[in-house]
Parts: structure tokens; sequence; C-alpha cells
């Protein structure tokens, strides 16, 4: 990575104690940014932000704040810190999920599991959004990067992980709807698969957390006349 890839940039990136969400982070800070390391586990949030920060060598910046993306007080707490701290927001990665269900099927799903994909999957994700955007339109070349999933893709999907499935393919439409609103903002907005990942809700089997952040950053990184509402992985579009 080019060491000055990020500088100057303000980042906020959701569910990133560990996993894709701890990469992109770790690889933001990398390139000069100044990144907020959101956790709704501060501790752990803390703990990483901590490792993260030995291997910096002097570049970038990692804050780590508790981050709930299903509490609305928090988020309005997380937009006052950030807006009191650098005073806007460049880059905003909605990476928290939960909820691989792969034990369910859509005829049998439980709704209340359900429901807790979706408060966190694409509800979290958009009063996230709406919380920050005053910030992001104050940014230098805003980015949304939606952290989706290709069993979000209606052309593909099955009866598995119903939960999850749905979600996603809740939170593409999000980012759809998300991109036409800010249409001459200036804010780019666009879902991103990172593909099979090994992390904790991927699994073993999967690649390495650098190519899922990989993605990521594609989209964190594109020119002002880039693409917006697109789905894409390792930056070719997908089919919705």
């Amino acid at each position: 990575m080019e060491e000055d890839r990020f500088v100057g940039r303000v980042a906020v990136v959701t569910g990133a104690n560990r996993g894709i969400g701890r990469e992109v982070v770790r690889q933001l800070a990398a390139g000069g940014a100044s990144v907020v390391l959101g956790s709704r586990d501060r501790a752990r949030g803390e703990q990483a932000a901590d490792e993260l920060r030995s291997g910096l060598a002097g570049r970038g910046e990692i804050v780590a704040l508790g981050l709930d993306v299903t509490d609305p007080v928090n988020l309005r707490a997380v937009a006052a810190a950030v807006g009191e701290r650098f005073g806007r927001l460049d880059v905003l990665v909605n990476n928290a999920a939960i909820l691989y269900d792969t034990w369910q099927r859509t005829e049998n799903a439980d709704l209340d599991t359900v429901r807790q994909a979706l408060e966190t999957n694409l509800l979290g994700a958009w009063q996230t959004t709406q919380a920050l955007l005053p910030l992001l339109r104050s940014g230098r070349h805003p980015r949304v990067v939606n952290v989706s999933s290709e069993a979000g893709s209606l052309t593909g999907m099955g009866g598995e992980t119903p939960a999850y499935g749905v979600s996603k393919a809740a939170l593409n439409a999000l980012t759809r709807k998300l991109a036409d609103d800010l249409t001459g903002s200036g804010i780019l907005v666009n879902a991103v698969c990172p593909g099979w990942i090994a992390t904790d809700m991927g699994g073993p089997g999967g690649g390495p957390v650098t190519d899922g952040a990989a993605s990521v950053l594609w989209a964190v990184d594109l020119p002002d006349r880039g693409p917006t509402g697109g789905f894409f992985r390792h930056g070719r579009p997908l089919p919705w």
C-alpha cells in the first residue's frame, strides 16, 4: 500500500474490533487516515486499537469509540465526538453485521432472529448514515461503503441463511435509495461484497482479511466521477 494513500482523510468504520472491519481500519490508518474504530464493546475496541497502533510507525491515527448501530442515542454521541475532534467525515464504512444463520431455512425461520438481523444489518447502517450525514456533507470526497454480501443478490438467492440474506438484500436496496437521494452532493454510496473471507462470521476456508478489505477500500478510494449506487466485489459489478 502507498504510505500516503489516505492522508488527510477522516473515517469511521463500524463493527471494527475484528475481522474485515479491523483490517480496513489498519489499512486506512497505515495509509495516513485518521480512523474511528467503532465497536459495540468499547473494551474490545480499545484493545484492537492498541494492537493496531503498535504497527502504525507514526502514520495515521486510530481512535476507539463505543459505537452501537442499534442505539440512536449512542450514534448521536458518536457524531458529536467525531464532529468535535475532526469537524468533518470523509469515509463511512457500514461494516457491522450479525447472524449468518446457516442453521435455518426460509420456510421455518425464527422471525425474531430475522428482526435482529434487520435491526443491525439494515436499520443499523441506515441510522448510522443518517447520524453522520451532516459530517459527510462537510467531508472531502465523501464516500459511504455498505459492506454487503452476494447472499443478498436476488439473482442467485436460495432459501438458506434467510435472516442474513434478506437483510443484505435490503441493505443493497438502501444503497440505491441513498445514492439517488445524494446525487449531486459529491457523496458516493456503494455496496461491496468482500467475498468469502476467513473471519468469525465467514468461518474457516475463506480468503485472507486483506482480500476482503481490498474490496472495501476500492470503494473508499473511488474518484469523484466514480460509480454510485452500485454493488461490487473486487471492483467488478455484481448482479442485484
